[in-house]
């Protein structure tokens, strides 16, 4: 979550904190595996018995012991991470940063993600409250044993760990949705862009294109939508930057039946994409009592299998992607706001925020028709809007009655593609492609969550926030279940998301106008109809794919442009021989990605102005359009007194590029160069990563492949000036489910099991991930025993 970075880095001036904390110390802060310990809570005893690679296999006599013993295994692993995790949904990061962490909880108690986590948790069925609060139990069960060693991050940042509540499991969940959808940054950019940029309205149409093969939107007029609206942007932006999730999340999923497998049972394979951290976003777990017995990805904080398989069936999520967030400008009269049958009053609430070091923060929450208004927490934006205008918030996950816990739990538990379809009928956000197969042979895809619709004549539908007194603009419900995008046993025997459309042009709902390009779509399913039967090692072979179609597209019409030096030559060269491979061993890639950062500063850099490096991007299928679709007005630099062509930027680009790569590699010879030199995956630990002292103990780094756009996708952010190729975001996870026998199938994730530095399950996985390689996943207990690194009794006794 990027609104961390700089808040921390003013506070942990800990420079000799790395010696004073003592390596044996912290020896003595692994916590117990092996043996016995009595705990309150359980009604017979729970094992825990933790395999090679540390993933702990949960053994109890009821579900509730079983998912006890799921919360006693993450906060014995992740107990600083889930308290992290809970403060910021919570709000509560000033009790433990002070000041420099207020605007932050300003920002996320008026979002209200805490309040509604605590309605959700009340409005829940019996079954998932009593599946929350044995979790609950597990960990506090950790929390309160005074044996027990606490992470190393709360003897450093002075924190004792409160006991945990259900509703923090709750928010985190939120926050999870939060990091998958951010649409309303996206609205608050284009209105900069017009208001504050002055771009036309065409313009920002191309910076922000249709999918591919798609008609353009037809906007109203947006100079008169917003006519007399007087909203502070960039104050608002300075705020809301820190605050939007990263850009890129996504994932891969395939899913193809016996008819194209060697074994004549399904195959399912999964990795979703999210920013790379240490500890990871997954624990791997394995739970099993007479009720339930699954295996898979779960979060940390969490009870549930999120991603992961069960003794009948498999599962894998992409994110849709979703536009189920609206901003909406509230008209103010005195201290109601305007709607379409007159004034209202605001909902309020009132806040206190606790700082460290400073006086409590009293906080009064305003909540319009639409949602929180969000202006009256983003700083100087405060005072401005107050003179009549005001913005509200519209999300789905901003509701009572969200039910997506259930919907984990029951899936965890369904045993046929119809039991698991009826779990997704209680998923509500965040809004996922769902794929499946059980042992059957029956193969499907949902895309369960709640999608707003939009009214007929809403022609905006999310482009930009919209007036909050005319009726037009109000969401009109929520797409039908039974009406969202689905498939159960395709004609063509599989199916493949990627972030990319997935609703054909008759589809009647509207979901988003912010598909990912389809690059790692076309890619996979290339390979997927390419063989007539896959089997587990050649869908790996399809998760390790690093060729860029989208470098395999460009490529051609960057090498038409005649080379304007000797080194352009050579590079040029290179890259005529090359396939689009992202290979991390290879000088291409480098040169390539090099390029295009490059050229996309000379494309557009000068039309955005002081945004620009704000929100610099690879933006795929606007740079195509600009290249080889028609729109080669944005190469000419408009602050100049000439003509510039896109040849000339193109030109001009390699030699910047090949310039700026020799001094980064401090190396003359090109032919020497190496992508994952500069392209390493960094996972970064929260918060000492902002600690230069600490980070080189606590981060993790590997060299790697892939870029933003290549199935085994290893995105990286062009415009950090100081590490631009640096992978922040990739496979947190990969997943091969083998139907025709479940404990054949494979896992990995990005790092360890373990969140203590010094624990042997930290970081003992990354290379294995990097590789693209894998471990077995499998239920059997005799398998699980004979690696076995050490079993835990927790028997009922205090």
């Amino acid at each position: 979550m990027r609104w961390i970075a700089g808040i921390v880095a003013s506070l942990l001036i800990l420079a000799g904190v790395g010696v004073v904390i003592g390596y044996f110390w912290l020896k003595d802060s692994l916590p117990q595996i092996s043996g016995e310990t009595k705990v309150a809570g359980i009604s017979a005893p729970v094992e825990i018995v933790r395999d090679a690679n540390g993933i702990p296999h949960i053994y109890g006599k009821s579900e509730a012991d079983g998912w006890y013993g799921l919360g006693y295994a993450h906060a014995q692993d992740r107990l600083w991470q889930m308290d992290f995790n809970r403060r910021i949904g919570a709000g509560r990061l000033s009790e433990i940063l002070g000041e420099k962490g207020l605007n932050t909880d300003k920002f996320l108690r008026t979002l209200s993600v805490y309040h509604y986590a605590e309605q959700n948790y009340a409005n829940e069925s019996p079954e998932t409250r009593a599946i929350l609060q044995a979790y609950a139990a597990g960990v506090n069960a950790f929390i309160a044993d005074p044996n027990g060693p606490l992470p190393v991050e709360f003897q450093v940042m002075g924190v004792t760990p409160r006991p945990w509540k259900p509703a923090d499991s709750l928010v985190w969940s939120k926050m999870m949705a939060w990091d998958l959808g951010a649409n309303w940054s996206s609205e608050i950019l284009r209105l900069r862009m017009l208001k504050e940029g002055g771009l036309s309205q065409q313009q920002i149409s191309e910076l922000f294109p249709p999918y591919p093969g798609d008609a353009p939107v037809a906007l109203p007029d947006l100079a008169s939508l917003y006519k007399g609206v007087d909203l502070p942007l960039k104050q608002f932006a300075a705020v809301s930057r820190d605050l939007v999730p990263e850009p890129g999340n996504g994932s891969n999923n395939w899913v193809v039946s016996g008819a194209r497998t060697a074994s004549g049972k399904p195959l399912l394979a999964n990795d979703p994409h999210l920013g790379l951290a240490a500890p990871p976003v997954w624990y791997f777990a394995h739970v099993e009592t007479p009720e339930v017995q699954v295996m898979g990805a779960t979060l940390p904080g969490i009870p549930g299998v999120v991603l992961g398989r069960n003794k009948r069936i498999a599962w894998g999520f992409t994110n849709t992607g979703p536009d189920v967030q609206d901003m909406f400008i509230e008209k103010i009269e005195g201290d109601k706001y305007l709607t379409p049958t007159g004034l209202a009053e605001f909902e309020t609430r009132e806040e206190t925020i606790h700082v460290k070091d400073a006086e409590d923060v009293n906080l009064t929450v305003r909540i319009s028709r639409h949602g929180p208004i969000i202006s009256d927490v983003m700083g100087a934006a405060a005072k401005a809007v107050g003179d009549g205008h005001a913005m509200a918030f519209s999300w789905t996950a901003l509701r009572g009655d969200n039910t997506t816990a259930s919907a984990i739990i029951a899936s965890n538990k369904a045993q046929s593609w119809s039991e698991y379809v009826s779990a997704l009928r209680f998923f509500d956000v965040p809004q996922q492609n769902m794929v499946s197969a059980d042992v059957d042979g029956n193969i499907g895809y949902y895309a369960p969550g709640r999608v707003p619709v939009r009214h007929p004549d809403n022609k905006v539908r999310g482009f930009m926030p919209v007036p909050g007194w005319d009726a037009k603009y109000d969401w009109q419900g929520y797409i039908p279940f039974d009406e969202l995008p689905h498939i159960y046993n395709p004609s063509r025997n599989y199916v493949a998301t990627a972030n990319h459309k997935v609703v054909d042009k008759d589809y009647p709902h509207f979901i988003t106008g912010e598909w990912a390009a389809p690059y790692r779509a076309r890619r996979i399913e290339s390979l997927l109809t390419g063989r007539d039967k896959h089997s587990i090692g050649s869908f790996r072979e399809i998760q390790s794919d690093i060729k860029s179609l989208y470098a395999t597209d460009l490529l051609p019409r960057l090498l038409k442009v005649a080379p304007a030096n000797d080194d352009a030559a050579q590079a040029v060269k290179l890259l005529s021989a090359w396939d689009g491979t992202m290979d991390r061993l290879k000088p291409e890639p480098l040169i390539y990605n090099s390029w295009m950062r490059e050229l996309s500063v000379l494309i557009y850099a000068d039309e955005l102005g002081d945004l620009f490096k704000s929100y610099q991007d690879l933006r795929s299928v606007f740079i195509s359009n600009v290249l080889t679709g028609g729109q080669d007005h944005w190469c000419d630099n408009v602050k100049t007194g000439v003509k510039e062509t896109c040849d000339e930027q193109i030109s001009g680009a390699l030699v910047k590029a090949l310039a700026d790569t020799r001094v980064r590699s401090d190396n003359d010879k090109m032919e020497t160069w190496v992508w994952g030199e500069m392209h390493f995956a960094h996972s970064d630990h929260n918060p000492f990563t902002h600690v230069g002292s600490l980070a080189g103990i606590f981060d993790i780094s590997i060299p790697n492949g892939g870029d933003g756009f290549t199935v085994n996708v290893a995105k990286h952010k062009i415009s950090d000036d100081e590490n631009p190729y640096r992978q922040f975001h990739g496979p947190s996870l990969r997943a091969i489910y083998d139907l025709s026998n479940l404990d054949n199938s494979r896992w990995i994730h990005s790092t360890g099991q373990s969140g203590n530095v010094f624990s042997p399950f930290y970081s003992n996985l990354t290379e294995t991930w990097r590789n693209v390689e894998d471990m077995p996943m499998t239920m059997e207990r005799a398998a699980i025993e004979a690696g076995a690194v050490g079993t835990l009794t927790l028997r009922p006794g205090k």
